[in-house]
């Protein structure tokens, strides 16, 4: 996602990480308490029942913290990027210059984001259309009057405060956590519907597209993640919290399941696809639907991996656009997540291979040589980042391939560091302006 790379390039001063590291399992602090005030030590969280990531190894890698000086060296990386959020947000869909087609200030609001005016606007005309299509070349208008801007700042700062959190036990993290939380999906005044109806719209075309669904297909799933590790003792995040919290992902589900717009995007052939079922399967699971969300990875096999991976592993759709480098690492960030859901529901998506050999393993190793510098990306790419494919080369590491583990000392680190010992779990590093 691309909010995660800008913020992370704008890491601010460093914050002195103190000898207490065991978390607090209730609040001491008062909300205004600074990042920076050591952690009392008090009972540790419970594990956490996250979607995507392992809470089992979550809480063995907070119990190595006094042992280990490299992880507390991420740690600060963690609490450096954390703190910046401190003194942000909260963010809410009613504050947009213009609501959604309809009126409704509480509906979600997005522009696509490769569609361009073709005349000069007009009193007649506002918007200069008819609008056209231009693949990987990001309107800028798109990035002001709608709500994915503040919405990708509510995915990012609610995942790195809850980890910050769950690594020193600093209360100041959670209750910001909480009250962005709140404000954005939970008080009656500011939230925002359980639905994307008006999602990555376009000017005089179209009020909203399934496409748009994957405004929160990208890190949603990171939001669930942030609400577990929140419910396992976090100050500032009430049962009450935890409650409405739930039934907001429960509609939101039942939007994803049974919306036109849902069943045409879960019907797309690319990294899209992926995306729905990625998202699907969590919310599914964060419900306690287990049966959906081990279904939808189950699915995956024959309806994903069969037919938009390659013998050779690579992605043909993704190679087809203009940042093919991107879209390749961006839709292994969604199968590598659809991955550790599945190792919550019994299913090892890592072993499955095509009827040609088509595999996530293959797909990963068919990036390793530009990943790690041996050779260029033979396809079009108009911004490569070499450290886009960091966190799934990791995945595949951890999964068991023998050449991403190798890999991985090869790797660049993306901008703020590499928090893969943190957060096991792949996110979209690499920016989508371009």
């Amino acid at each position: 996602m691309s909010g995660r790379a800008r913020a992370a390039a704008l890491l601010a001063a460093v914050v002195t990480f103190g000898t207490a590291l065991v978390p607090v399992a209730h609040a001491a602090a008062p909300s205004s308490a600074r990042a920076g005030s050591p952690a009392s030590a008090h009972a540790a969280p419970k594990v956490p029942r996250t979607a995507v990531l392992d809470g089992a190894r979550l809480q063995q890698t907070r119990a190595r913290l006094d042992h280990d000086p490299q992880l507390r060296r991420t740690v600060k990386d963690l609490t450096t990027r954390a703190d910046t959020w401190l003194d942000q947000g909260p963010w809410t869909v009613v504050d947009k210059p213009r609501p959604a087609p309809g009126g409704d200030v509480h509906e979600y609001l997005s522009q696509a984001p490769y569609w361009w005016p073709t005349t000069t606007p007009t009193a007649d005309n506002p918007w200069g259309c008819p609008y056209v299509q231009r693949d990987g070349q990001r309107n800028p208008e798109v990035d002001s009057g709608t709500d994915r801007q503040d919405a990708e700042k509510v995915f990012d700062s609610t995942y790195d405060l809850a980890l910050a959190w769950y690594y020193t036990g600093r209360s100041a993290y959670a209750e910001k956590a909480g009250q962005i939380l709140r404000t954005w999906f939970l008080d009656p005044a500011t939230r925002m519907n359980p639905d994307l109806e008006h999602a990555q719209f376009i000017p005089c075309k179209y009020d909203g597209r399934a496409i748009g669904i994957i405004d929160f297909s990208q890190s949603y799933t990171s939001v669930l993640d942030a609400q577990a590790i929140l419910a396992a003792g976090a100050p500032g995040w009430s049962t009450q919290d935890r409650t409405a919290m739930g039934k907001w992902n429960t509609g939101f589900l039942d939007w994803l399941k049974n919306s036109d717009f849902g069943h045409e995007e879960g019907a797309a052939a690319n990294n899209h696809g992926t995306f729905y079922d990625m998202q699907l399967a969590a919310l599914a699971y964060a419900a306690g639907d287990t049966a959906l969300a081990r279904r939808t990875v189950l699915d995956a096999r024959a309806k994903r991996i069969d037919p938009q991976i390659a013998a050779d592993g690579s992605q043909p759709q993704e190679l087809t656009r203009t940042r093919s480098w991107h879209y390749s690492t961006f839709d292994l960030v969604a199968y590598t997540r659809l991955a550790d859901i599945g190792r919550h529901v019994g299913v090892n998506l890592w072993a499955y291979q095509g009827p040609d050999g088509q595999s996530l393993f293959k797909a990963v190793d068919y990036l390793l040589p530009a990943a790690t510098g041996a050779a260029a990306w033979p396809h079009p790419e108009l911004e490569f980042d070499r450290y886009a494919a960091c966190d799934i080369v990791h995945a595949a590491a951890d999964a068991g391939d023998q050449a991403a583990r190798r890999a991985v000392p090869k790797l660049a680190a993306p901008p703020g560091g590499d928090l893969w010992a943190l957060r096991p779990a792949a996110e979209q590093l690499d920016s989508i302006a371009g």
